[in-house]
C-alpha cells in the first residue's frame, strides 16, 4: 500500500458527490462505494434498501467488530465544480474528504487481506449527516451482535473521541390571534411576544457546569408588517454529555405553558441522539494506543467533542465504542476541510492491527448487562 493508491481511490470517492438529501446521488455514489470495496477490500458488499435509502453491508458473524462509516456529506449538488478534489502540500481537500470519505477509505484498506475479515462487520451508511433517521435501527442490529464497534469519524487532531455529547430538538410553535397593527392592535394576541417571553427561561435550562447547552437556531414568525403576528416558531438544539441531563431537560421542554392570555404553545421533538459517555470508550483506548505504538505510531491521546456521531447510539446500547478513529485533518463542515494524506497509512495500520487485537480476543470490559439486555429484547 502506498500513499499513491490511498489517494487515488480517496479521489475517487470524494469526486462522487453524496449529498445527504439528494438521493439520485446517494444510489450513484453508492454503487461507486460497493464497487471499491470489492476491489479494494475484496469482499462482497450487500446493498441495502431502506424506505428508498441505501446503505451498504458487509456482514461479519455474531461476537465480531462492526466498522461504522457513512458516506453522505453535508455539501450540496455542484459543490466540487467550485472546489473539486485535490492534494497540495502533503493536504488532500474537497467536499466531504475529512468528514468523512478518508475514514472509509483507511477502512477499505484496512480490511483488505485481513485474515480475521470475517469477524467484521462494515456498514457504511447515506443518512448519518440528517439523524440517521433510516439507518439507525441497522445500526443498533448490527452492533448488538458486535464484542466492540469503531468509528471511523476523523479524528480530533490524530487523538482518538472518547465521549460525545447527546443531541435533543425541539420545535416550539406559538399561537395567537391576528390584529391589525396600526388600528387596533389590542384586540390581537402577539404570538411573536409570546415566543420572546419564553426564550430567556428556555436558554436558563442550560447548566454551564454540566457541559449542558440549550440553544434557539431557527425562528419564524408573523405574516405581513402591519399583522398583529398570529403564529410564531423556535428550532431548540439541546447538548448534553450524560443521559440524566437529557433526561431533565425534556421533561422541562415538556412542562412548558404559555404565559399570555389566549396564547398557545405546542413542543414536539425530544432526544435525537443519547450521548457517548466515556465509559463506553474507555476500555478500547489502551488497546488502541498499545496497537499504535506497536505498528511505529505515536500516543494518541483522547478528547471530548460536542458533535454527535453513531456511535452514540451503539455506545447507548452498551456496546464498547470508539470514535474518531477515521482520518487526521480539519475543517469538518468548512471549506477547505481536508486530511493530511501522510497520515492515512499509520491510521490504516493502527485499524488494522485493533481489528486483529479484539477478534483475537484483547480484553475490552466485555459486554454488560445492558447490551445482553438488548440482545434478548430488541425492542
Amino acid at each position: 500500500m502506498a500513499d499513491a493508491e490511498l489517494v487515488a481511490a480517496l479521489a475517487q470517492l470524494v469526486t462522487a458527490e453524496t449529498p445527504s438529501n439528494n438521493l439520485p446521488l446517494i444510489h450513484a455514489g453508492m454503487r461507486i462505494a460497493a464497487e471499491m470495496v470489492e476491489a479494494t477490500a475484496g469482499l462482497a458488499p450487500e446493498m441495502l434498501d431502506v424506505e428508498g435509502r441505501p446503505h451498504l453491508r458487509v456482514r461479519g458473524h455474531d461476537d465480531g467488530v462492526l466498522v461504522l462509516c457513512h458516506l453522505d456529506t453535508v455539501w450540496p449538488e455542484g459543490t466540487s465544480s467550485r472546489w473539486p478534489f485535490s492534494v497540495n502540500d502533503g493536504r488532500a481537500t474537497g467536499p466531504g474528504v475529512f468528514d468523512m470519505k478518508a475514514g472509509i477509505v483507511q477502512a477499505l484498506f484496512a480490511l483488505r487481506g485481513l485474515a480475521c475479515a470475517p469477524a467484521v462487520t462494515l456498514l457504511i451508511t447515506s443518512d448519518e449527516e440528517i439523524g440517521s433517521p433510516t439507518s439507525r435501527s441497522l445500526i443498533e442490529e448490527e452492533a448488538r451482535r458486535a464484542r466492540a464497534v469503531l468509528v471511523l469519524e476523523p479524528s480530533l487532531g490524530g487523538r482518538l473521541k472518547v465521549a460525545r455529547k447527546g443531541i435533543s430538538l425541539y420545535h416550539l410553535t406559538f399561537t395567537g390571534r391576528a390584529a391589525h397593527a396600526g388600528l387596533d392592535p389590542e384586540r390581537g394576541v402577539n404570538a411573536l411576544l409570546e415566543l420572546a417571553a419564553h426564550l430567556a427561561a428556555i436558554v436558563a435550562l442550560g447548566a454551564a457546569a454540566q457541559g449542558t447547552t440549550v440553544t434557539p437556531t431557527l425562528a419564524r414568525a408573523g405574516t405581513t408588517i402591519n399583522t398583529v403576528p398570529a403564529a410564531a416558531e423556535v428550532d431548540i438544539d439541546v447538548r448534553a454529555w450524560t443521559v440524566d441531563e437529557q433526561r431533565r431537560v425534556d421533561q422541562a421542554m415538556h412542562r412548558l405553558s404559555p404565559i399570555t392570555a389566549g396564547a398557545g404553545l405546542d413542543v414536539v421533538g425530544g432526544v435525537n441522539r443519547p450521548p457517548l459517555e466515556d465509559r463506553r470508550s474507555l476500555t478500547l483506548v489502551q488497546l488502541a494506543e498499545d496497537c499504535s505504538i506497536a505498528t511505529g505510531g505515536v500516543p494518541l491521546g483522547t478528547s471530548r467533542v460536542g458533535g454527535a456521531s453513531d456511535g452514540n447510539f451503539t455506545a447507548a446500547l452498551g456496546v464498547p465504542t470508539l470514535d474518531g478513529l477515521g482520518a487526521v485533518g480539519d475543517g469538518a463542515h468548512a471549506e477547505g476541510e481536508y486530511v493530511e494524506v501522510a497520515t492515512m497509512p499509520g491510521r490504516v495500520a493502527l485499524l488494522r492491527a485493533l481489528l486483529e487485537r479484539i477478534v483475537a480476543g484483547a480484553h475490552i470490559g466485555g459486554l454488560d448487562e445492558e447490551v445482553a439486555t438488548a440482545r434478548e429484547d430488541p425492542t
